[in-house]
């Protein structure tokens, strides 16, 4: 049998419906930035193994941090210990991250990132004794993950309409209302929540550098807690290691996770000021945050963490993705001529291409056919329905990425 075969048999695929699916791609492999299928194909990965991976399948560098690590301490518990790679990748992170970022929470993925800061909001109002302070505000064509409390603040899509009655109500508004809405219910609000200039799931929508500058105005105003959801924007995505800093700001709480590790293993930060963590100390243990993960902070992952900073340390790869971003604008934009592309975006190293059509949205048809269109001409991507995005491993190659570009042209032009 197939490695296909006997998934099939067994498996529970996510984003899949698993009736009319087509088998999954048997992956035995990956280097660099390539995937190699068990029936011999090579596939270019070009959206980093769902946003995660940065520095390239197998590399060198971080499969030797995991197995030295391994052979110091795989697992310990969080709760009344520490270890070496935890209090290390705390330190390197408060060293890079927006300033005032200081404390360090660590969990297993972003939707867990997100989940965190959200209770954190909540109960440090709670703590300071303004309980009435629970509102959370939400941006529209937000997706910040799939546990209950990130549906909520997530847009209603085909993601979280099963589940509505689970949710929790949340205020929400675009950008540039945010002043207003905070005139008229402040002083209720606990947080505001932004994918800072990029809105991933939600349709890869970009945004300005002053929009987010004035999101963080009207924040301080306003003296509610600012949420930065950088699960996706992350280490270098938008061509900034954090995208606050396209607008030179500084969230009360910042979410972390996907290239946090390289693509290697699951592991989340939610990051916070002094300000948000001294109003959970106290005599009274039930101020207390309580929330954990039996696997946080796990060494493996904290020791590959700490490779991937190493990599971009020594490799100069911020200036890899500024000449990455420069390269997708000049090969991509020509298409924004064509009758049936609505809009082309880029950001640091991502490339969009936005197609007109009547349905639009997640399960637009196109998604599935584009698909199929990619992967016939060696290239993994994963369109968001009429959305194509390209979001490579900062390693790829010039002569690569104009190939890329060069499949995106064909089968767009072919439609």
């Amino acid at each position: 049998m197939t490695l296909s075969d006997r998934d099939k048999a067994v498996v529970w695929h996510p984003y899949t419906q698993m009736k009319t699916a087509a088998a999954p791609l048997p992956i035995v492999r990956g280097q660099g930035v390539y995937l190699y299928t068990e029936d011999g194909r090579k596939l270019l990965d070009g959206i980093s193994s769902w946003w995660v991976n940065i520095h390239g399948h197998a590399h060198p560098r971080l499969n030797q941090a995991i197995a030295e690590q391994a052979k110091k301490l795989e697992h310990v518990i969080f709760a009344g210990a520490t270890h070496e790679p935890a209090v290390e990748l705390a330190e390197r992170l408060v060293g890079i991250l927006p300033a005032g970022l200081t404390r360090i929470f660590y969990s297993d993925n972003g939707s867990t990132a997100v989940e965190v800061a959200i209770k954190m909001a909540v109960q440090y109002w709670q703590n300071r004794g303004q309980p009435d302070r629970r509102r959370i505000v939400a941006l529209h064509h937000a997706y910040h993950g799939d546990t209950v409390g990130t549906m909520s603040v997530s847009e209603a899509s085909v993601f979280t309409q099963a589940f509505a009655h689970l949710l929790f109500p949340v205020d929400r508004v675009h950008p540039q209302e945010l002043n207003d809405h905070l005139n008229g219910h402040g002083d209720q609000v606990a947080a505001v929540i932004v994918e800072p200039m990029l809105q991933g799931a939600g349709g890869m929508i970009m945004w300005p550098a002053d929009a987010l500058a004035k999101v963080r105005e009207h924040c301080y105003r306003h003296g509610v807690l600012m949420i930065a959801d950088e699960v996706l924007t992350g280490f270098g995505r938008t061509g900034r290691m954090f995208a606050c800093e396209h607008a030179a700001v500084t969230p009360d709480i910042i979410c972390l996770s996907k290239a946090l590790t390289a693509g290697y293993l699951p592991m989340a930060v939610t990051a916070a000021t002094n300000a948000v963590y001294d109003a959970f100390l106290s005599d009274d243990r039930a101020r207390t945050f309580f929330h954990g993960h039996s696997f946080t902070a796990n060494p493996l992952a904290c020791a590959v963490a700490l490779a991937s900073l190493d990599l971009f340390e020594e490799g100069a790869v911020l200036d890899r993705i500024v000449r990455l971003e420069r390269q997708l604008r000049d090969g991509l934009a020509p298409l924004a001529a064509l009758p049936h592309v609505a809009d082309v975006r880029v950001l640091g190293g991502v490339g969009v291409v936005e197609l007109r059509s009547d349905a639009g949205g997640y399960l637009d048809s196109l998604g599935p056919r584009l698909y199929q269109e990619f992967l016939t001409r060696g290239l993994l991507l994963r369109p968001l329905g009429n959305i194509v995005y390209f979001m490579p491993p900062y390693v790829i190659k010039d002569d690569e990425v104009d190939w890329v570009v060069g499949c995106i042209g064909e089968v767009v032009k072919g439609l």
